[in-house]
């Protein structure tokens, strides 16, 4: 805790007066509703808060991601990074002081988002044995080495099984990276910018985030629809969105530097 006022920020909107969003909880322990701090046209969605420092926890981020699609039903909104809080005797003048700072770069990133959407997409494997057994019969060498390890011991044959795990590997990674680019290359022609996140399983195939205009988001859903179909015999879509622009914009804030 700290003796210190403070404010939580959400993100950063094109709003020239002061209002609340009563209809969605703060992050945290709350002290007031959520609400704009306005200047010169702009304004930071924040809430007040008694904290200084915010653990990344599921509830937490989870609040923190309810505010700004709550906001984003009005407003195009900047995404500021989880857990920026302003501390200061008085926090809305620090914020306004953020605002007015860099009111030129805020300006210029709301344009470029304004009629935008994000739309995430995760393809994953239903079935890894299968694109297993798919990558044996393909793949003379895996078989090959696969087969003459049938029914010797572990530790006789241990280096030859790292061999066979190092080629199975480097097959599946090529497999990913085909099948991936056969996914994604339809809907970038559709996206105005697109970002590949990492991926964190070996069942997944693909993991990306779309920038569309809303005017082709019936466009891009229908796209995904068409892979389904040709597709999800082997693939499952996890298909999300529209969200804020988490992966466009991620505004961070040095407080040192205002």
């Amino acid at each position: 805790m700290t003796s210190l006022p403070g404010q939580y920020l959400y993100g950063v909107v094109r709003c020239s007066a002061e209002r609340t969003f009563g209809d969605v909880a703060p992050i945290g322990d709350p002290q007031g509703p959520v609400h704009t701090v306005p200047c010169n046209g702009l304004a930071v969605v924040v809430s007040n808060t008694p904290v200084g420092e915010y653990e990344i926890t599921r509830a937490n981020m989870m609040a923190h991601q309810r505010v700004l699609e709550r906001v984003m039903l009005e407003y195009t909104v900047l995404p500021v990074r989880f857990g920026t809080v302003a501390q200061d005797p008085c926090p809305s003048k620090l914020v306004r002081k953020l605002l007015a700072a860099r009111s030129g770069e805020f300006g210029r990133l709301l344009a470029e988002m304004d009629g935008m959407a994000e739309l995430g997409l995760k393809a994953l494997w239903r079935d890894e044995k299968a694109i297993f057994q798919e990558i044996v019969g393909q793949n003379g060498a895996i078989r090959q080495l696969r087969d003459s390890l049938e029914g010797k011991p572990s530790q006789a044959t241990h280096f030859q099984r790292i061999r066979l795990g190092e080629l199975v590997k480097g097959a599946m990674d090529q497999k990913r990276a085909t099948e991936a680019q056969g996914i994604l290359a339809p809907l970038r022609q559709i996206a105005v910018r697109a970002v590949e996140n990492q991926l964190i399983a070996d069942r997944i195939v693909a993991n990306a985030a779309f920038l569309v205009d809303r005017r082709r988001e019936e466009e891009f859903d229908q796209a995904v629809a068409k892979l389904d179909r040709g597709l999800g015999h082997r693939m499952v879509f996890k298909y999300v969105g529209p969200v804020p622009p988490y992966n466009f914009v991620n505004l961070t804030v040095n407080w040192s530097e205002l």
